[in-house]
Order: structure tokens, then sequence, then C-alpha cells
């Protein structure tokens, strides 16, 4: 429990955080799985449209601390690696 004003705001602000960066995190999620599905019914150009929408998408979130830059970078290069391979 917090005993100064100031944590108590820190705690507030804590949970106004988490919920915009569970938010961000879930659309990433979503952009991902959009690219996966159309990997899956092996249309290439629906992939790689897919994997555009995704890839700002993906850096937004290294922008906004929620992902990491090594993680990017691990996803994008084996989702292209897949719709190369198509």
């Amino acid at each position: 429990m917090a005993n100064h004003k100031s944590a108590e705001k820190r705690q507030r602000q804590t949970v106004q955080r988490t919920e915009v960066n569970r938010n961000r995190v879930g659309r990433i999620r979503t952009f991902v799985k959009k690219v996966e599905l159309a990997l899956a019914s092996g249309n290439k150009e629906e992939a790689a449209a897919a994997f555009a929408a995704a890839q700002p998408e993906l850096h937004r979130g290294i922008g906004h601390g929620v992902i990491h830059r090594n993680t990017v970078a691990r996803k994008l290069s084996r989702l292209n690696a897949r719709i190369r391979a198509l």
C-alpha cells in the first residue's frame, strides 16, 4: 500500500500504462496472426500484404517499449523467410 501522494500517483499511472501496453501488445499479436493465417492459406500476395501492414506495427512496439528490438527483428526475419519460401 502506498504511503505517499507520489506513490499513490505512480500506482494510478502504472495501472493506466499497463492497460495501454497490453492493448499495444494485443494489436501486435493480431497483425502477426494475420500474416500467419495468410501463410497457412498459401496465398503469397495476401501474406506479403499482411506482412507489410505488420512491419510498422511491430516497429511501433519497439518505440513504445512494449517489445524488445531483437524480438521484433527475429519475428520479422522468420516471417519474411516463410513468405519467400511460398
